[in-house]
């Protein structure tokens, strides 16, 4: 009986110990997010060089500099989509952080569960979705009726799904939890 106490609590820790593997992914995120972040503020840069080099149209260069800057947005909101990733799974997984914890005001990287991990992570990478349509849309040369008509449909499905995405994460954050 003695004998197999010790190899369960031997297997027990060993699997507890195991959740330290959980900072690969933890750190490789932090790296994407600063290469991202460094990425969107480069493209906006750039988006502002050009502009201020520009010789051409006006209505040229403005709607090259706003795809520069949406594309910089857009890179910046990946890299957010990371960050909460990184915190979550740390938080999750080897341990809450403590220094963020100290400020009460700021929870937005508060994680409970990996069902509410994932949820932060949806709403962003819809987020990201937007953007990246609005800068296709914002490059795109409408000429037909029919293109009117699915850029009209294109943005009624983003309202939507952005409602939806609204309404569902209001019905579980009014709810008391059993953590409070």
């Amino acid at each position: 009986m003695r004998f197999s106490k010790k190899v369960e609590q031997i297997t027990e820790n060993l699997l507890w110990g195991v959740r330290f593997l959980a900072i690969v992914p933890v750190l490789f995120g932090l790296v994407s997010v600063i290469n991202l972040f460094w990425l969107g503020s480069m493209e906006i840069i750039e988006g502002i060089k050009q502009y201020s080099e520009s010789e051409g149209s006006h209505s040229e260069f403005t709607t090259k500099i706003m795809t520069s800057i949406i594309g910089g947005v857009d890179l910046y909101l990946i890299g957010i989509v990371l960050m909460i990733f990184s915190f979550g799974i740390y938080e999750l997984f080897i341990s809450k952080i403590d220094v963020g914890r100290a400020n009460q005001e700021i929870r937005i990287l508060e994680i409970h569960s990996l069902d509410e991990l994932k949820d932060k992570i949806l709403k962003v990478i819809v987020m990201v979705l937007v953007v990246r349509v609005f800068k296709q849309v914002a490059g795109m040369p409408i000429t037909t009726y029919q293109e009117i008509l699915y850029l009209a449909i294109s943005i009624l499905l983003i309202a939507a799904s952005s409602y939806l995405l609204h309404s569902q994460g209001g019905s579980k954050h009014n709810k008391p939890s059993n953590h409070e």
